[in-house]
């Protein structure tokens, strides 16, 4: 495994990830912010949470690159196109697996079966972020794959 490669594609990708998620909010495809998601389970602070979910986000996209890096080895292939397979995968599995469970992971996000209450006020993101916006299964699909795309294009399996 290349260590110096997967630093720099993995950093590369979860900018670009990043970057098109925050544009897909800007441009209104989407009311979803997952650095702000994750920073709000730590801490209650708007600002801090922005921050913290930031950092949060980035060392989830080390960790993911890590991952997709382990794929290309264990299939002894590192393509665009198997990047890319690859990040729908991931892209399927946070929109149904990851996404309807995070009220019962986050301590500040309401339930849909209760409602909002004092302290949880953040919008559960429902079955493939729906409740985000009808085009957010969109953007998460996209930003992933283009994520896969990097690693897959630039990782070279030695």
């Amino acid at each position: 495994m290349n260590w110096l490669q997967w630093l720099v594609w993995g950093f590369s990708g979860t900018v670009i990830l990043t970057s098109i998620l925050a544009a897909s909010q800007g441009f209104g495809m989407t009311r979803m912010n997952i650095p702000y998601l994750l920073g709000t389970i730590f801490t209650p602070s708007r600002d801090k949470a922005k921050l913290i979910g930031f950092l949060l986000h980035f060392a989830n996209g080390w960790i993911f690159a890590l991952i997709y890096v382990a794929m290309f080895h264990a299939f002894g292939l590192a393509t665009w196109w198997f990047g890319a397979l690859i990040g729908i995968i991931q892209a399927i599995f946070v929109l149904t697996m990851l996404l309807p469970i995070m009220p019962a992971l986050h301590p500040r996000m309401a339930n849909e079966q209760y409602g909002p209450t004092v302290v949880r006020q953040l919008e559960p993101p429902g079955f493939l972020g729906l409740h985000y916006g009808i085009r957010t299964p969109i953007s998460v699909l996209i930003a992933h794959a283009i994520f896969g795309v990097i690693l897959g294009a630039f990782y070279v399996v030695k």
